[in-house]
């Protein structure tokens, strides 16, 4: 089979595809010039996605674990905040944090409330989905680890949560997209992240059909990055099991 029929290989080719017209567009409409201000952008979006992605896979499975096996005030606190943040705006998040709590004497910098804010929110969603995952493996997995005398952790870190991670790897890949897409939000706390450079751009010049389908392009081409990542660590991880552990 030739290697860019393989799906992984694609993705990569229409990433880079994206990449390239968004180039091409700017340079044909005269808007070459700006594309370091839009790299700045991406700069920034980029370190939102990757900070809030770090706290919400950190968070998730911690609440789930929370809300599953911890005790009556841990359970119901994992609850109160992942009903919290799955039933708020991620925006009312963002604000709340950023103009709110200096109300209470904490200020926070911009970029810290944008990965704490998106972070936690995607964070209360993945909690749902590992949660899921470890309620998807099979109870025999349970018994059969109990027959050999191990313990409740024990159980859920060699056997459980082993098959539980290959089972949420693909809700995890539409969870960052999402966080992806909302880094446009935090242009709202003043951080200067692709969309707002795309803003200052579109004002300076007018253009806003080409900025703007630039800019298009290049989240585009970023989900499809996020997307080709997942699609690796996906397959790793259900060979990984397959081999099983020591093999």
């Amino acid at each position: 089979m030739n290697a860019l029929s393989h799906p992984h290989w694609r993705l990569l080719v229409a990433a880079l595809a994206c990449f390239a017209a968004a180039f091409a567009l700017a340079s044909a409409t005269g808007l070459a010039r700006s594309v370091p201000e839009l790299l700045r952008g991406i700069g920034v979006t980029a370190t939102v996605m990757f900070g809030g992605s770090a706290v919400a896979i950190v968070v998730a499975p911690v609440a789930a674990l929370c809300k599953l096996y911890g005790g009556s005030a841990i359970r119901w606190l994992a609850i109160g905040y992942i009903e919290t943040f799955r039933g708020t705006s991620a925006l009312v998040q963002l604000f709340w944090l950023f103009f709110v709590l200096p109300h209470f004497g904490i200020t926070l910098e911009p970029l810290t409330v944008a990965i704490a804010a998106l972070g936690l929110n995607i964070g209360a969603y993945g909690a749902e989905v590992v949660r899921g995952a470890v309620l998807a493996v099979p109870r025999g997995q349970w018994e059969a680890a109990s027959a050999l005398n191990m313990t409740q952790s024990q159980t859920l870190r060699r056997v459980v949560l082993p098959q539980a991670w290959v089972l949420m790897i693909p809700a995890w890949g539409n969870l960052l997209i999402e966080l992806l897409k909302a880094t446009s939000l935090v242009s709202l706390i003043t951080l200067a992240d692709l969309t707002f450079k795309a803003q200052q751009i579109n004002q300076n010049t007018l253009q806003t059909v080409e900025v703007f389908s630039i800019v298009l392009l290049v989240y585009l081409g970023l989900s499809l990055l996020i997307t080709l990542g997942m699609r690796q660590l996906e397959r790793r991880a259900s060979f990984g099991l397959a081999r099983g552990p020591g093999t």
